[in-house]
């Protein structure tokens, strides 16, 4: 079995034949099918989330397969299931998964870290959020598991794993974005694209796009954006706020990561204004926002984790959702590759050439 191995943050990723050390209880081995390339795993790979003591590893964690093996106690699938991959375990027992909350489900540390491939050498990598879906099998808690039927094809499918639940989610139970409202999403990757279609879906009145990569404005237009600004030619707040005859826009979402981008997004909020912060910042970075636009402006600015999403009852609407056309998964496709390109879709989504790629597997 093969997989794409970090060995350490910034190399050229590797590919090698690995193996399993067992499959626990309740622990499912799935034949991966497809595999989102994520802006996270480059993220981890550039070394901004986590310290060089957690490499090698495998990344992968935007995915959907067919599950081959479970553990003796295992409920929520079998063998012969397509499931997608939730990012966030759900225990369905702990104090935050009681109260709808399974986002903060208080597994989540232990799952991220449980599982591993072990490499030809006798070392083991750690497979990313306990996933490590970057190789042609892997192994995950049952509690990342979510059976689904589609007849969508399985490489759209894998993006409702990560990107876009994060980014329509966001938009529909983070935000609540309301009918005819205006809204700008700084950033428009594939988690950005979702927020577009998100507040789309929610019937926002004006939708901006702020990306500086042509492609991903013209992208966002095509997924539901009415307005498109490039924050290097013009500066993105005073553009906002001239569309919006000087109030600010109702929500503004910073999809990037960037504490700089953070500051333009809460500036380009109007009175009463939400903010919320989607996109993963770097590791002990934080956000230095206006005082006064807290107080005098009554400015919100609310978290965004995986878009509030409770994912074994959203992954399947939203799959629904593309089912009946009201969301567009084909387009967020920008290429399929195989696991040997990995080092060069990284390299395309540094440059700003594509929304997603994906590792398809035969």
């Amino acid at each position: 079995m093969r997989a794409a191995i970090a060995v350490r943050p910034n190399e050229r990723i590797v590919i090698e034949d690995v193996n399993f050390g067992g499959l626990g209880d309740r622990e499912v081995r799935i034949r991966t099918r497809a595999c989102g390339v994520c802006h996270s795993d480059l993220s981890y790979h550039e070394g901004k989330n986590g310290p060089a003591e957690m490499f090698p590893m495998v990344y992968g964690h935007e995915a959907v397969g067919e599950v081959v093996e479970t553990g003796s106690a295992v409920s929520r699938c079998k063998v012969g299931d397509i499931v997608v991959v939730s990012l966030f375990p759900v225990c369905g027992e702990c104090w935050h998964c009681q109260r709808g909350e399974s986002q903060h489900c208080e597994t989540f540390g232990l799952v991220a870290t449980s599982q591993g491939f072990l490499r030809e050498d006798g070392s083991r990598a750690l497979a990313l959020a306990g996933i490590g879906a970057f190789a042609e099998e892997f192994q995950i808690s049952e509690t990342l598991a979510v059976p689904i039927r589609t007849d969508v094809p399985l490489e759209q499918v894998a993006l409702v794993g990560c990107g876009v639940t994060t980014g329509v989610g966001a938009a529909l139970w983070t935000a609540q974005v309301t009918p005819g409202s205006t809204v700008a999403i700084f950033g428009c990757g594939g988690v950005g694209q979702s927020v577009v279609q998100g507040a789309r879906l929610a019937g926002a009145g004006r939708i901006f796009a702020v990306d500086p990569a042509p492609l991903k404005r013209q992208v966002a237009q095509q997924f539901g954006a009415t307005d498109l600004i490039d924050p290097i030619a013009q500066d993105p707040v005073e553009a906002l706020r001239e569309a919006t005859d000087a109030r600010g826009v109702d929500f503004a979402f910073e999809v990037t990561g960037i504490p700089a981008v953070a500051q333009q997004v809460f500036a380009s909020l109007r009175r009463r204004g939400i903010m919320v912060a989607v996109g993963m910042p770097p590791a002990g970075s934080d956000y230095i926002l206006s005082g006064r636009g807290f107080f005098a402006e009554e400015k919100q600015v609310r978290g965004s984790l995986y878009g509030s999403a409770q994912s074994r009852y959203h992954l399947p609407m939203l799959i629904g959702l593309a089912e009946s056309g009201k969301l567009d998964l084909a387009s967020m496709v920008s290429r399929k590759i195989g696991l040997e390109d990995i080092n060069e879709a990284f390299d395309a989504m540094r440059n700003g050439e594509v929304i997603r790629s994906v590792i398809t597997f035969d």
